[in-house]
């Protein structure tokens, strides 16, 4: 993301969440989160979202 030209990292907000209703969320807890719970959650969002994107279209 640029603000004002600069890049701006959201990195720390963790991943965009598809909700059902083609709104973007994000996870809450993400920060709190260990690497493996992170890990774990990118796969089954990463295809949760590729679903519900599609199903949108």
């Amino acid at each position: 993301l640029e603000v004002n030209g600069q890049s701006i990292a959201l990195d720390h907000m963790g991943p965009m969440v598809v909700n059902r209703d083609g709104t973007i969320s994000r996870i809450g807890n993400w920060g709190e989160m260990t690497e493996i719970e992170r890990s774990n959650t990118l796969r089954i969002l990463g295809k949760r979202n590729q679903l519900r994107l599609a199903a949108l279209r």
